[in-house]
């Protein structure tokens, strides 16, 4: 038996970012376990390389989802990092903050989490490649891209059709406004990945009061007497505990933290008790609330050449790859994503419900076992892509054995509302809209998918229906909230009924936020880490 004061259980993007702080003063011991292995793998490193890393069980979950009525009864498939830096060591690495309405909901029932305060984390926490300003930080341990150089040149001319659309360009989706279209930054420093690993993790290692437990998988937090005092789990076949002197962490992300609660017997009772779990608290929000963004993307051929040119032939792929290691340039240096941003479908929005993705680059053509970045269609392809900001449609995460090792179910309920269905309706027909206007259209030869065919309301719906699927952002799943009748933690992020345990990460998003979700999921490690920090004075 093992002891030490605070174990954060997952080294992901919360976790990471929760171990660097709550163990800089000195004072602390702190104990990370992480199910997953190092990140010191070469296309972790390489930001383009995460394309290899999609169906990967060396560093990915691989989870699937239940066959989906909204998805016309597909099973979607939901990587999610099993690493170190959790899915920020397997993103596309777009920082985004959210809308700070996003934050004003956040913080109107949960005191401490409004915008004013989370933009002053921010700010503690960034060191943006373009400089302080009053959104803006710098000096702080994570580098931020402005990533203004080495663009595609079809991204300016996608930035000016969305401007002939009707939406203007925005040079900072995370300054005074997001709505607008522009360049992404991005979590990419020194022409390597910049993961919550290498920004927090790493530099926290190097210190005494610091342990990393890898290929640690944790099967229940121990609970005696009403307070959690430790965290069985299970390493090279032997099962191990560590005891918390002072508190137990779960920052495994918005499937595995629910995951870990029931296996610990706080849940929906009636679940629990069928599966043989004893039950400690009876809550049924555990795993409930389940939110994620559902995304598809149109494609054309173009008269122009694009990253399809440059990474398809094996010349292409020597000339990128000498880019990347003389010069730590060229497409292997970026995520694909250069150019994105935000819109609404109805002028009487208060703020945007959609996000936009450009891609100079198409992978119509399917390759078995990745997502093929590093080997694109054998024509001249663009791709813009959309996701939906605030999805109404609710999922469930619910244990389907009582064994750690096996994967929970999945409900994701994608679509399941009209409101999802008229808002996604509405979106992929601005897709078209920009695609038709001069800056883009010249440069088109034809409609890839849907197709030009694809024209009725109710053919657009089925093909997004058929085509859509995650973006990889689900949050909620033990959500925020003063009240235990409606939420799992409260504004400390503490458990409610159980003492000595909090849930940091994406899973206690009260709701979800307006964009990529990994800077949030720092932004609850970062201010987090102050809470309990603060609780322990």
């Amino acid at each position: 038996m093992d002891e030490t004061d605070y174990i954060i259980v997952g080294a992901g993007s919360a976790g990471c970012v929760l171990a660097e702080r709550l163990s800089a003063n000195g004072r602390h011991k702190v104990a990370v376990l992480e199910a997953g292995g190092s990140d010191r793998r070469f296309y972790v490193q390489l930001p383009l390389g995460y394309g290899k890393l999609f169906y990967d069980p060396a560093v990915n979950w691989l989870y699937r989802t239940e066959a989906d009525p909204g998805l016309n009864g597909a099973r979607d498939h939901w990587p999610r990092g099993r690493v170190l830096g959790g899915s920020s060591s397997i993103n596309a690495m777009v920082w985004i903050r959210g809308h700070r309405a996003d934050y004003e909901d956040w913080g109107r029932d949960n005191p401490g989490w409004g915008w004013d305060e989370c933009l002053a984390a921010y700010r503690a926490m960034e060191d943006n490649e373009a400089g302080a300003d009053d959104w803006r930080g710098a000096g702080g341990p994570l580098f931020v891209s402005a990533n203004r150089t080495g663009l595609h040149p079809l991204v300016n001319q996608y930035v000016a059709a969305c401007a002939e659309a009707g939406l203007a360009e925005n040079d900072d989706f995370n300054g005074a406004r997001q709505e607008g279209a522009g360049v992404y930054q991005m979590t990419i420093k020194g022409a390597r990945r910049n993961s919550a690993a290498r920004a927090f993790l790493r530099p926290a290692m190097k210190r005494p009061n610091v342990r990393v437990v890898t290929g640690a998988l944790a099967t229940r937090v121990l609970i005696d007497q009403g307070r959690a005092v430790g965290v069985e789990y299970r390493q090279g076949g032997e099962t191990r505990v560590l005891r918390a002197r002072a508190e137990v962490i779960l920052a495994g992300g918005a499937i595995n933290s629910p995951q870990l609660l029931q296996l610990s017997g706080i849940g929906p009772s009636k679940l629990l008790q069928s599966l043989g779990i004893p039950v400690v608290l009876d809550n049924p929000n555990v795993g409930d609330h389940l939110s994620d963004h559902q995304g598809i993307n149109y494609t054309w051929s173009m008269t122009v050449p694009t990253y399809n040119d440059e990474l398809r032939p094996w010349w292409g792929k020597l000339r990128a790859g000498l880019q990347y290691f003389i010069g730590g340039g060229g497409p292997l240096a970026k995520s694909i994503n250069h150019g994105g941003g935000f819109f609404r479908t109805r002028d009487d929005l208060d703020r945007p419900n959609m996000q936009l993705y450009f891609q100079a680059f198409s992978t119509l053509i399917p390759r078995e076992g990745e997502r093929p970045l590093l080997t694109p269609d054998p024509w001249s392809g663009m791709s813009i892509g959309l996701s939906n900001c605030r999805p109404t449609s609710r999922g469930q995460i619910r244990l389907r054995t009582a064994r750690a090792e096996d994967h929970p179910v999945i409900t994701a309920n994608a679509f399941s509302t009209n409101n999802d269905v008229e808002e996604m309706l509405a979106a992929v027909k601005f897709l078209r809209r920009i695609a038709a206007q001069p800056s883009l259209a010249r440069l088109i030869k034809e409609e890839l998918r849907p197709g030009p065919k694809m024209q009725s309301d109710e053919e657009l719906i089925q093909d997004f229906r058929s085509r859509s699927g995650t973006v990889y952002h689900p949050s909620c799943t033990c959500r925020m909230g003063a009240e235990a009748a409606t939420s799992v933690v409260d504004a400390g992020l503490r458990v409610h009924g159980v003492a000595g345990v909090r849930v940091i990460d994406a899973s206690a998003f009260p709701n979800i936020i307006a964009g990529n979700t990994n800077a949030p999921a720092m932004l609850m490690g970062w201010k987090g880490a102050e809470m309990v920090l603060g609780d322990a004075r």
